[in-house]
């Protein structure tokens, strides 16, 4: 069977987030002797460009303002790739890069331009999304001397250009949807060999987001959507976690080991997913909301195959 406990993964979507958030989360896992999961954009940070998605998704000014983004993120962070020139993320840093990987960290694909990606995805033809890929592992390789193994979508957006594309990285899993547990795409009647491993539990920035207790409980809220004996994936963000709310993941981990649940990266989960003999199912992959975050998102879909 897959492992019980936590694979914790970590997504750096802004320069702030990765000279800030990323040295402060290496020291709480440090503390804690915790490995993780970092997903690194290594292009343009053009987090102000986001600001289209006040149009076109409904809900995102409201999440932006229940998560107090201008402090959160900066306001260079926020005019960045518009009133400021992008600055580069993953690839302008890599001194920073290197020690996550040294402290015994698995360091991931997160995208080369993060907010094209997540928000044009859809417009971007075969070879442009190939392009993306390509550029981001060969920035990968640049700073490390060995191909990428992983790799997240920005913002949970894939779709089937994106997924073909991918099987040419010859990554050993990618984590690019929500769902229930890692599991085989299915593309075009055609299954995938890129394992995906999806995140199965609500983000912080997504319970800040949401009305009622919860949002006033956090820690407990994550607590609460654990589920034992299965494989539990947590994404955070290191503008938020490694920000303000770190205290909040520094109890959480507290609570999450006093019932018992082991911490680990998502290469573990994806090394006990391969090698337990357990047949994983095959799904599709869909569109979907989730709960406290604006847009749809790639998600885990129909079972095409179970699993015997």
């Amino acid at each position: 069977m897959l492992s019980e406990g936590l694979a914790l993964r970590v997504d750096v979507d802004t320069r702030r987030g990765l000279e800030r958030g990323v040295p402060r989360l290496l020291d709480l896992f440090a503390s804690r002797e915790i490995a993780a999961t970092f997903f690194i954009p290594f292009g343009p940070d053009r987090s102000g460009r986001a600001v289209r998605r006040l149009f076109e998704q409904p809900g995102f000014l409201r999440r932006m303002w229940r998560l107090g983004a201008p402090g959160r993120y900066g306001l260079r962070t926020i005019l960045s790739g518009t009133l400021i020139p992008s600055v580069p993320i993953g690839s302008a840093r890599p001194d920073i890069l290197r020690s996550v990987a040294a402290e015994g960290h698995e360091v991931g694909l997160h995208g080369y331009d993060h907010v094209r990606w997540q928000d044009r995805l859809g417009d971007l033809t075969p070879y442009e999304v190939a392009l993306e890929l390509e550029m981001a592992s060969r920035a990968y390789q640049g700073i490390f001397g060995q191909l990428p193994r992983a790799s997240a979508a920005p913002g949970w957006r894939t779709n089937e250009r994106a997924l073909l594309a991918q099987e040419t990285l010859g990554l050993h899993y990618a984590s690019d949807v929500r769902g229930r547990r890692p599991f085989w795409p299915v593309v075009l009647g055609r299954r995938l060999e890129t394992l995906q491993i999806p995140v199965t539990m609500p983000t912080l920035d997504e319970i800040f987001a949401w009305e009622g207790p919860e949002r006033r409980g956090p820690e407990r809220a994550l607590l609460g959507a654990l589920v034992p004996g299965s494989a539990n994936v947590l994404a955070v963000h290191a503008e938020i976690a490694g920000g303000s709310a770190l205290p909040i993941l520094r109890e959480f981990i507290s609570m999450a080991r006093d019932r018992g649940y082991s911490i680990s990266r998502l290469e573990d989960l994806a090394r006990d997913g391969l090698g337990s003999g357990e047949q994983l199912p095959s799904c599709g992959i869909g569109l979907g909301r989730v709960p406290g975050r604006a847009g749809m998102v790639a998600v885990q879909a129909e079972v095409t195959e179970p699993a015997s």
